[in-house]
């Protein structure tokens, strides 16, 4: 377990000071709509608690595996997100911190090629914690250190970077083992210091939901299972800052990334079908194949993949639809290929290793239903007994920096969307 601190205290409080006065500058003079504008800064303010459950449809509540999230939604504000394309862990989790779309904040796919830093790969721990792979966003947390606030995240995706050199005060690197009641009694510790540490913005994130559902499917007993199992540590969370008397000084936000299908059995093709290694070399496997076609085999491939198929639809990446927003920044390969709704395209070794039954996947159109995102947020910041339309999860962002009171980076979302959820907003 890692835990660090990069913030003295001397320096923190002069700086809590200086945002202060600027926040109360901006909050005069600016004439932007409530929910985006800073709300005013104070050592007593509320802590924002940023929940990810990776991999939750909204769908999956109310079905008797999830009593703590059913009453926080009850009691609090609910809706469904559309996730950015494409539906993929790292895309959507910077996206819910900085505002931007994958293809502005640069975490295009979960495996990516860059001309200059080489190999992006989850399982390469030098690559996820390499800070240039996410320079083009700007996190909340990172927002949140300049304007003198103490942050600290648990494995969220993208905070184990110094992100244009500034880390979270507090970061844990990403660790299956860490046991699910140590992560909540870790961020219940956080809650219990007093305000000149306690930190203003904290996440937390649970990945048991994403993995049974790759394993056996989202209409699985396992999976309903891993519901039950992060439901329980949510209400191990809620009754600690019951116990604490800290429920009224902590806006509780929950989220998830993207949504999941089930895959039957067989329902998958080698990804050297589409091209061979000769032919051009393969980018990002699964759901959203990515392949750039070696010199002199353009045409080949291009006419070979290029329009729709059985199971998977191609397109140059300047031709991609427009809805999904994607297509300019460099690391998008020439050529992208979206697999249909429950078929997967990975080498054909790994099909000879997949387990004969039905297994789940994302990474679909992020317009189909079983892509969706859940949102929830409880707290004295929100409403109570609220539910609203869906919404794209760029929205999200503008929300948070209010929340935080700080001044949101350059986004793509629409601080309008979310403004009804807030109790100082309400007609």
């Amino acid at each position: 377990m890692q835990r660090r601190y990069h913030v003295h205290m001397s320096e923190l409080l002069r700086a809590r000071v200086a945002a202060l006065l600027s926040v109360l500058w901006l909050c005069a003079c600016s004439s932007a709509p409530l929910a985006d504008r800073p709300a005013p800064v104070s050592d007593d303010a509320p802590t924002l608690l940023l929940v990810s459950l990776d991999g939750v449809r909204p769908d999956a509540l109310g079905r008797g595996d999830t009593p703590t999230l059913d009453a926080l939604a009850r009691d609090g504000v609910q809706a469904w997100m559309r996730p950015s394309y494409p539906s993929l862990t790292f895309p959507n989790h910077y996206t819910l911190v900085t505002g931007l779309r994958p293809d502005r904040h640069g975490l295009i796919h979960n495996a990516m090629h860059d001309e200059t830093l080489g190999e992006f790969r989850l399982s390469d721990r030098e690559a996820v914690g390499n800070g240039e792979w996410y320079a083009d966003g700007e996190p909340l947390w990172v927002t949140a250190e300049r304007a003198g606030l103490a942050t600290a995240t648990l494995s969220w995706p993208g905070s184990e970077a110094a992100v244009r050199g500034v880390r979270p005060t507090r970061w844990f690197a990403f660790d299956y083992s860490r046991p699910i009641d140590v992560r909540v009694d870790t961020v219940l510790g956080w809650i219990d210091e007093p305000p000149a540490t306690r930190p203003r913005l904290a996440t937390l994130y649970f990945e048991h939901p994403d993995k049974a559902g790759h394993d056996y499917g989202p209409s699985s007993p396992e999976y309903r299972e891993a519901l039950r199992l992060v439901d329980r540590a949510l209400a191990r969370l809620v009754a600690g800052l019951h116990e604490r008397g800290a429920s009224d000084r902590v806006n509780l936000v929950v989220v998830s990334d993207h949504g999941m299908t089930d895959v039957p059995e067989g329902q998958v093709i080698a990804v050297e079908s589409m091209a061979s290694p000769d032919e051009a070399r393969i980018v990002s496997t699964g759901q959203v194949i990515g392949l750039v076609p070696n010199p002199g085999y353009e045409t080949r491939v291009a006419a070979r993949l290029l329009g729709a198929h059985a199971h998977y639809d191609c397109w140059r990446r300047e031709a991609l639809p427009p809805r999904w927003h994607f297509g300019t920044h460099p690391r998008v390969p020439p050529i992208v290929c979206q697999m249909h709704p429950g078929w997967d395209a990975i080498p054909g070794e790994a099909i000879a290793r997949r387990p004969a039954r039905t297994r789940g996947s994302h990474g679909y159109d992020p317009d189909l239903p079983e892509m969706r995102a859940m949102f929830i947020a409880h707290g004295p910041a929100f409403r109570q007994g609220l539910t609203l339309d869906g919404f794209d999860n760029v929205d999200v962002y503008p929300l948070l920096t209010h929340l935080l009171g700080v001044t949101p980076a350059d986004h793509d979302g629409d601080p309008d969307t979310l403004r009804p959820a807030l109790r100082d907003t309400a007609p």
